[in-house]
C-alpha cells in the first residue's frame, strides 16, 4: 500500500464519524469539550456557523450523527450529540453580538426565496451580510416554515423559533409573511437576479379506500391537521382516535391526539417495528406516553353509519423475502382486525407540489413530477433558479435543509459575480498539535465506562395536559458535563512520523484497540487480515506510513482507534503526535463566519 495523504482534507473528516455523517458538518467534538468547558456561548456559534438553527436542531434534528459515533465501538449508546447542541443554546450567553453585521451598503443584487422554512433561512443568512437584497415570501405570518407549523410546540417552542429565525431576520433580510407564489413565471418576470425555491413537500398524502369519501369529516391529513394545531384552528379531537402511518409526523399525530383529548389512541402501521421510518426516539416517546404502535395491518376500509365514522379495518399481512432480499407484504390469513375510533389521523407520507411551476419556462421535472436538480450545486435547468430543502428531492429533515442551503448560496454567489458554480470552495482544515504527558493533556483522554444519559422529561400527567408544556427538559449542566466526557475527542488525531521512529513497539504494547501494527507491506486486501487485530471495515481507511529503518510499514486501523493518546505519550522519541484536526466547510464568501474560541 501507499503512504497515506494525511493532508488530503478528506482523509481525517472521514475518522470523524460524527461530522462526516452531519449533513452540514458540523464539528461535533470541538464544540462538546466547549460544553465540558462550560464555555456555551462558544460552542453554540460553532454550531450557528454550520448548522444555523442550533436551540431547534438540539430538540428535532434526525440526529444522523450518532449511528455513526465512535462511542458505540465501546459500549451500544452513541454520546447524545444532539441534546448537547441544544446545552449550547440553553445555557450561552447573548451572541448578538458575536453575529455578522447586516451589510452597510448593498450590493444591488436580489434573490427572491420562495418558502420561508430553513432551506430559505440559510440561504438568505450566508448571502444577507454579503450585500444581497434578500426576500423571502411566505403564505404563513411568520417565518420558519414546517418548524413552525408542523412541528408541535411540545416538542420546539415558539420562543426556539423566535430567535434562531429572529437572528436571520435582522441580518437585513425581508419577510413577506401572507404572500403566496402562485406563478414562478410572474416572479421571473420581477427581474430578480436569482430564485430559490425552498417551500417543502406541503402536501400529504391521502388514502383512497372505501369509506373515505363517507367519512371523511372525521378523517384529517396528518401535516394539515399539525398546522391546524399549531395557528389555532384545531384545539380538540374525538375520544378514539386511529393514526395511520409509521412516520415521525405519525407520531407528531398521536402525541398531540393524546393532548387535545384523545384517551385511547392507536398507532397502526404496515410494516414491522423495525421498519418504521420513524426515529428510535420518537416511538419510544410516543410508547412512553401510553400510545400502543400495531404492526403489519393493512388498512382495508373505513366504517361508517349514515356518515359518521366509526372505525377502520385491516388486513393483517406478513412480511417476505425474495432471493435478492426485496420485501413483500402478502396476507398472513389470520381474520381482518377492526378499529373502533372517532377520528382517523392519515400520516403516510409527503409529496412535493408544484402547479405553480410553469412547464414552458425552462424547469424540467422528471416523471415523478420533481424537479431536475444537480445535488452538488442545487442548481435547476434554469440558469436563475435553486432549490433546496424538500421541495429538491422530496422530504428528509431540517439538517438536510441546511446543508442544501449552504450549497445553494454559494452557486447563486458565484453565478451573479461570472463564477463557474461547479467549483465549489474547499473546506478550512487546522492541526495543531496537543499538549502531552501526565497532567499536560489540553484534553480529556479517559475513556469513561458511563452509559448514556437519559434527558430528564416533564412529569407525564401534567404534559399530557398542555399541548405546549415542552416534554423534554434538557439536560441540566452537572448532566451535559457528563454526557459530554463520554465523547471519544475523534478529531484529535494520531500523526505518525515515520523517521522519528526506533520501532520499540512502545506503541503497539500500550495500545488498547491493539489498531497498530508493524508490519511488511502488501495488497490491501492481505494486510488487513494479518494486522494485530484484522481490520473489517472496508468503508474506514487504513493509516499507512513507510520510511522505517527496517522496511517495515506502520499500519493503524483507524476504524477502532479510540484517540485515546496512549500511543503518543509512551513514544520516546516523539513520532506520534496528537494533533486536532479542525475541518470547517467554507461558505458563501464566509460571510458568516464568527471568531473562532478554540477549545483547545
Amino acid at each position: 500500500m501507499k503512504n497515506t495523504d494525511i493532508a488530503a482534507p478528506d482523509y481525517f473528516h472521514k475518522v470523524i464519524d460524527c461530522q462526516w455523517a452531519c449533513p452540514a458538518h458540523t464539528p461535533v467534538p470541538e464544540y462538546i469539550r466547549l460544553i465540558a468547558a462550560r464555555r456555551y456561548s462558544d460552542a453554540y456559534m460553532i454550531n450557528w456557523w454550520s448548522n444555523v438553527f442550533p436551540g431547534i436542531l438540539g430538540r428535532t434534528c434526525d440526529r444522523p450523527c450518532e449511528p455513526a459515533c465512535r462511542r458505540m465501538r465501546v459500549e451500544t449508546e452513541p454520546v447524545a450529540i444532539c441534546r448537547l447542541k441544544r446545552v449550547a443554546a440553553d445555557y450561552k450567553d447573548d451572541i448578538r453580538a458575536r453575529l455578522p453585521k447586516p451589510a452597510a451598503r448593498k450590493n444591488g443584487r436580489r434573490i427572491a426565496l420562495v418558502g420561508g422554512g430553513p432551506a430559505s433561512l440559510t440561504v438568505a443568512r450566508d448571502l444577507a451580510p454579503l450585500g444581497y437584497h434578500c426576500v423571502i415570501f411566505d403564505q404563513d405570518p411568520q417565518a420558519g416554515g414546517m418548524i413552525r407549523t408542523q412541528i408541535p410546540k411540545f416538542r420546539l417552542p415558539d420562543s426556539v423559533i423566535d430567535e434562531e429565525c429572529g437572528y436571520i431576520l435582522d441580518l437585513g433580510v425581508e419577510f413577506r409573511g401572507g404572500q403566496r407564489i402562485d406563478s414562478m413565471k410572474a416572479l421571473l418576470a420581477e427581474g430578480w437576479d436569482a430564485v430559490f425555491v425552498g417551500c417543502g413537500a406541503p402536501r400529504g398524502r391521502d388514502l383512497d379506500i372505501p369509506g373515505r369519501r363517507e367519512a371523511a369529516a372525521h378523517i384529517h391529513i396528518g401535516i394539515d391537521w399539525l398546522s391546524s394545531i399549531s395557528f389555532g384552528h384545531v384545539n380538540a379531537i374525538g375520544r378514539r382516535v386511529v393514526v395511520l402511518g409509521g412516520g415521525n409526523t405519525a407520531m407528531d399525530c398521536c402525541r398531540s391526539a393524546r393532548r387535545l383529548g384523545g384517551e385511547e389512541v392507536h398507532v397502526v402501521v404496515r410494516s414491522g417495528f423495525d421498519e418504521m421510518k420513524a426515529s428510535p426516539w420518537e416511538k419510544e416517546d410516543a410508547m412512553h406516553e401510553g400510545i400502543p404502535i400495531h404492526n403489519y395491518l393493512v388498512p382495508k376500509h373505513f366504517t361508517h353509519d349514515n356518515g359518521r365514522l366509526t372505525g377502520v379495518t385491516f388486513e393483517k399481512v406478513k412480511a417476505e423475502y425474495d432471493s435478492r432480499g426485496r420485501r413483500r407484504l402478502v396476507p398472513s390469513g389470520e381474520p381482518d382486525q377492526h378499529f373502533p375510533c372517532d377520528d382517523v389521523l392519515v400520516a403516510i407520507g409527503q409529496e412535493n407540489a408544484f402547479p405553480w411551476i410553469e412547464r414552458d419556462i425552462g424547469i424540467e421535472f422528471d416523471q415523478w413530477g420533481m424537479p431536475k436538480v444537480d445535488p452538488r450545486t442545487m442548481a435547476s435547468t434554469h440558469p436563475k433558479v435553486f432549490f433546496g430543502g424538500d421541495a429538491a428531492f422530496g422530504p428528509k429533515n431540517i439538517i438536510w435543509a441546511v446543508a442544501h442551503g449552504h450549497e445553494a448560496a454559494i452557486s447563486i454567489d458565484k453565478l451573479l459575480n461570472g463564477e463557474d458554480i461547479n467549483d465549489r470552495p474547499a473546506p478550512a482544515v487546522e492541526m495543531i498539535s496537543q499538549k502531552m504527558g501526565i497532567h499536560e493533556w489540553s484534553y480529556k483522554n479517559e475513556v469513561v465506562l458511563d452509559q448514556r444519559y437519559k434527558v430528564p422529561l416533564r412529569d407525564k400527567v401534567v404534559a399530557l395536559k398542555d399541548i405546549k408544556a415542552e416534554v423534554e427538559l434538557g439536560f441540566d449542566e452537572t448532566l451535559a458535563f457528563q454526557e459530554a466526557g463520554r465523547c471519544l475527542n475523534c478529531d484529535v488525531q494520531t500523526v505518525f512520523t515515520s523517521s522519528l521512529c526506533i520501532e520499540c513497539d512502545a506503541c503497539v504494547d500500550i495500545c488498547p484497540m491493539d489498531c497498530i501494527t508493524f508490519t511488511q507491506n502488501g495488497d490491501e486486501a492481505e494486510l488487513r487480515g494479518r494486522l494485530n487485530a484484522p481490520a473489517t471495515n472496508l468503508s474506514q481507511d487504513l493509516y499507512v506510513q513507510d520510511g522505517l529503518k527496517t522496511g517495515r510499514v506502520m499500519v493503524k486501523d483507524e476504524d477502532v482507534c479510540l484517540h485515546c493518546g496512549l500511543c503518543a505519550e509512551r513514544c520516546p522519541t516523539g513520532a506520534w503526535d496528537m494533533q486536532k484536526f479542525l475541518l470547517e466547510m467554507t461558505y458563501a464568501g464566509n460571510s458568516c463566519r464568527p471568531q473562532r474560541r478554540s477549545a483547545a
